[in-house]
């Protein structure tokens, strides 16, 4: 019978052993193996790497050395090479990327403040930034004991936002006045789509860089007496790599929506915004007035959420200069509180009982519906990557209900504020 031949691999060489059958095999040590190896194949031993090579020193008599100093040019005295490697000086490289637009901004207003110079972008932040300020302010002295909570957040892709709300106060159910900056890239889908509107958009492009501003405001009162009120402006811009500015344009608007309806509520809010309209042209609130109404109408119920305000949206070069459209959305800003505020102040505090409360709570339920299903500015925020979600869904009141097959009882309050949403009327 043949002996086993046991097979070993060293240095890259295999080294067979022969050994008798039924004897157990001893190993060889390494420093064997390798010289065997290298016996039989008659080839240097190889390196191993954690071994110290000690190089060769040719033996050179002091006249040999001194003759050959006089003939051989010195040899330029180089770093000792170690084992398993090969040297190499040491570089550092200092790779820095570009600094992104947010960052950009963030560094022009701590360093230059915002002026009339600025960017548009940085004066409509700045701007929402000072009415949301002055809009808490007043609210909060309706209520002085029930703080606004305030929240300052951020966007790891830019920007940021400031949520100030009330939950469970005396005169507000849920008030939220929020503040959102959101730096991004579109895709070219949504390039697309909105080039159908800006022609300005670049169509040969993958993605384009963009900021959006915007002020958003819901107001829910206690009392059924005190209508719910909403408010939104906003500003759009895309932007190439180095952030200048490529496309722009402006939107928002603000609408009421009672519960019961008073009609000198309803006259003194919508001569409040059109006075703010009139000073920038004639033509804005009548056209706004109607495409409000249309916006802010529930098609599966067959009438409007509330009786309407104002509404745009898109409006750039082709309607007026960008300075003519930010001076028009500041007055829209500013004539805000002289329109609720006396609204708010004379009904906060009038009595009601369990059945104004139930038909505030159905009406609340109407208000819910438009928002999560047909609201464009909630479904915009909601599929924007990174979103702040409770900021958004802050418009939602904080209790509603769906009573099954309700109908408002003849000739009484609850059936003409029906009648009211189901045909709009012109209160100017």
């Amino acid at each position: 019978m043949a002996a086993s031949r046991p097979c070993l691999q060293w240095a890259g060489h295999t080294v067979f052993r022969r050994l008798p059958l039924g004897k157990n095999v001893s190993p060889l040590r390494p420093a064997q193996i390798r010289l065997y190896a290298a016996s039989k194949a008659n080839l240097p031993p190889k390196p191993r790497p954690y071994e110290q090579q000690k190089p060769e020193t040719p033996l050179v008599t002091s006249k040999s050395k001194a003759s050959q100093d006089a003939s051989v040019p010195p040899v330029p005295r180089v770093k000792k090479q170690t084992a398993g490697g090969v040297y190499a000086p040491k570089l550092r490289l200092a790779l820095t990327e570009a600094p992104t637009i947010a960052e950009r901004d963030t560094t022009a207003k701590r360093e230059s403040g915002v002026t009339d110079k600025s960017p548009m972008r940085l004066r409509m932040e700045a701007l929402i930034k000072e009415k949301q300020n002055e809009i808490v302010a007043a609210l909060q002295e309706l209520d002085p004991s029930h703080k606004f909570r305030i929240d300052t957040w951020s966007r790891p892709a830019g920007g940021g936002g400031i949520s100030c709300v009330q939950q469970d106060g005396e005169v507000f159910e849920k008030a939220g006045v929020n503040t959102s900056i959101v730096y991004g890239t579109l895709p070219r889908p949504a390039i697309e789509k909105m080039r159908v509107n800006h022609n300005a958009i670049d169509p040969d492009v993958d993605s384009l860089e963009f900021f959006a501003a915007g002020l958003s405001l819901v107001l829910h009162p206690q009392n059924p007496n005190a209508p719910t009120v909403h408010l939104n402006y906003r500003y759009f811009e895309t932007m190439d790599r180095d952030g200048n500015c490529n496309a722009w344009w402006f939107g928002g608007g603000t609408d009421l929506t009672p519960i019961y309806l008073y009609d000198e509520d309803a006259i003194h809010f919508h001569r409040s915004i059109r006075d703010a309209c009139d000073k920038h042209d004639r033509g804005y609130y009548p056209r706004f007035k109607t495409w409000c109404d249309k916006y802010f109408y529930i098609p599966h119920r067959g009438e409007a959420r509330g009786i309407g305000g104002i509404f745009f949206d898109d409006l750039d070069q082709e309607e007026k200069d960008q300075e003519q459209l930010f001076s028009f959305v500041k007055d829209c800003l500013s004539s805000f509180l002289p329109g609720y505020l006396p609204i708010i102040t004379r009904r906060k505090d009038m009595p009601f009982g369990d059945r104004e409360k139930q038909w505030q709570q159905l009406r609340r339920g109407r208000y819910v519906e438009f928002n999560l299903v047909h609201d464009r500015g909630t479904s915009f925020g909601l599929n924007t990557p990174g979103a702040r979600v409770e900021s958004i869904l802050m418009s939602l009141p904080l209790t509603a209900r769906w009573h099954y097959m309700h109908e408002a009882e003849k000739g009484s309050r609850e059936e003409r504020m029906l009648g009211v949403l189901r045909e709009p009327i012109d209160w100017v």
